[in-house]
């Protein structure tokens, strides 16, 4: 585990693989430590080359995955995740995300999180920052000692 100095020391990480890329394409790290407190990024269901899942569950699983390896940068799991905020690009004329999207979400938060329940903000958009892009997952963990 990485271990941090101090409360106010601020580490930025990337991750290995399509993080590296981002990095190299867009200028952003993919994760932020201030003290046991982590903030990720936006995480889409991409892989290493930054390509997007053609189903709607896989992009949803990998998009968990990216973030499970972003965590792991940072010292943290997806047990210590306290806050989740997914945004969900809408089907033309939908007026809600839809059980398509959700039950993917709720059944990739009992595997991964088991009884804890983080609280969960989420947000139908009409756009995210790729074309194919259906989702975008950011997280807020706290890492217990």
């Amino acid at each position: 585990m990485h271990e941090v100095k101090s409360e106010t020391e601020v580490e930025f990480f990337v991750t290995p693989g399509f993080g590296e890329k981002l990095k190299g394409m867009l200028h952003y790290s993919q994760a932020v430590r201030i003290g046991n407190r982590v903030e990720i990024s936006g995480h889409g269901g991409w892989d290493d080359d930054i390509n997007i899942a053609e189903e709607l569950e896989d992009e949803i699983v990998t998009a968990f995955d990216n973030i499970e390896r972003t965590l792991a940068t940072a010292g943290a799991t997806w047990r210590d995740v306290v806050h989740v905020n997914s945004y969900h690009k809408l089907a033309d004329g939908a007026v809600t995300i839809g059980a398509d999207h959700n039950d993917v979400m709720a059944a990739q938060f009992r595997q991964r999180m088991g009884d804890r329940a983080p609280i969960w903000t989420q947000t139908g958009v009409t756009v995210l920052g790729a074309p194919t892009m259906r989702v975008e997952i950011r997280v807020t963990a706290v890492v217990r000692d």
